[in-house]
């Protein structure tokens, strides 16, 4: 191992074997520099950067790009392929205003004497005329709409509705984007087997323009109280309404059943005070011989209400 060692070491230190080297890297440089000092024709997309832009526009980020052939020497080839290269636009004096858009319409002469030096000849520009469009600034405060998949452990559920902050999202931008904006929804919260209360950081889902617009935030906090929920159950008596005068009705059952879902915290509170069921003599089709029980009212701190008895039997006496 030590002596293919030593033969490496002394071949380097050979002198024949150095002037080879040498010689073969002048000759790759030479004809590298050969090479780049010939002229290329050829064709390049420029990107555009828009300055000068007046505060009162809005330029809307439309795809353009400049597609110039050009011929030029190598050197000048390797430095565009290296860095993209780009045509600066001046919205103060390089355009000019048609209907709802700047337009830019430069012959190849402004180009070259503006934009390149004399060693760049320019021979064709594609699209000869660029068009962008505009808006003017405006500003709108948006809602906010949760979007939400949340399964709950048995017996537990929202003590409320869900509740986001902030509700509303300050936009500005184009008027002709910002006045389409109605609502901005939240990526979907998915939560299960949930038992404590939410308390979710969740990022808006923003509109595919978003680039041309600004969000005064781009993520908002939903909460809510989560609590021990359980059933509960009261005999509510049944109200007569809208009786015709002479008539006398009799109707049966007098009282039904109404069950309910209601957190352990606010069980105790709920009493029969706090509901109301009516059959409203108005609403009988001809040959009906029953009534509908309806629930009018009830506590904001029960849901899912239901009423045992769907038909309440009548009869008519004189």
């Amino acid at each position: 191992m030590k002596s293919l060692k030593s033969q490496i070491l002394a071949s380097f230190k050979n002198k024949r074997i150095n002037v080879f080297l040498l010689f073969l890297l002048s000759s790759f440089v030479i004809l590298i520099f050969t090479k780049l000092s010939k002229e290329y024709t050829n064709t390049v997309s420029f990107r555009i950067e828009k300055v000068n832009i007046p505060q009162e526009y809005v330029i809307l980020n439309d795809s353009v790009n400049l597609k110039i052939t050009l011929k030029t020497h190598g050197f000048k080839w390797l430095n565009y392929y290296l860095t993209k290269p780009k045509v600066v636009i001046d919205f103060t004096k390089d355009v000019y205003k048609e209907d709802s858009v700047f337009v830019y319409s430069k012959s190849l002469s402004y180009l070259k004497n503006t934009q390149f030096d004399k060693n760049v000849d320019l021979l064709s520009l594609e699209p000869e005329r660029l068009t962008f469009r505009f808006g003017v600034n405006m500003v709108k405060k948006v809602p906010v709409v949760v979007r939400s998949n949340i399964e709950f452990s048995p017996g537990y559920d929202m003590a409320s509705a869900l509740w986001v902050d902030p509700d509303s999202i300050v936009v500005v931008g184009p008027d002709l984007l910002v006045s389409k904006l109605n609502t901005l929804e939240t990526e979907t919260i998915s939560l299960t087997d949930v038992r404590i209360n939410i308390n979710e950081n969740v990022q808006l889902k923003l509109p595919k323009n978003s680039k041309d617009l600004k969000f005064s935030v781009d993520e908002v906090l939903v909460q809510s109280e989560v609590e021990k929920f359980t059933e509960g159950t009261l005999k509510i008596p049944v109200t007569m309404m809208n009786v015709p005068n002479g008539l006398n009705v009799k109707y049966f059952p007098k009282e039904v059943t109404v069950s309910y879902y209601v957190s352990l915290s606010n069980f105790e509170s709920v009493t029969k005070k706090d509901f109301m069921v009516v059959c409203d003599f108005n609403k009988i089709s001809d040959n009906q011989t029953f009534l509908k029980p309806e629930l009018v009212r009830y506590p904001k701190t029960v849901r899912n209400t239901k009423i045992d008895y769907q038909h309440i039997e009548f009869i008519i006496t004189k």
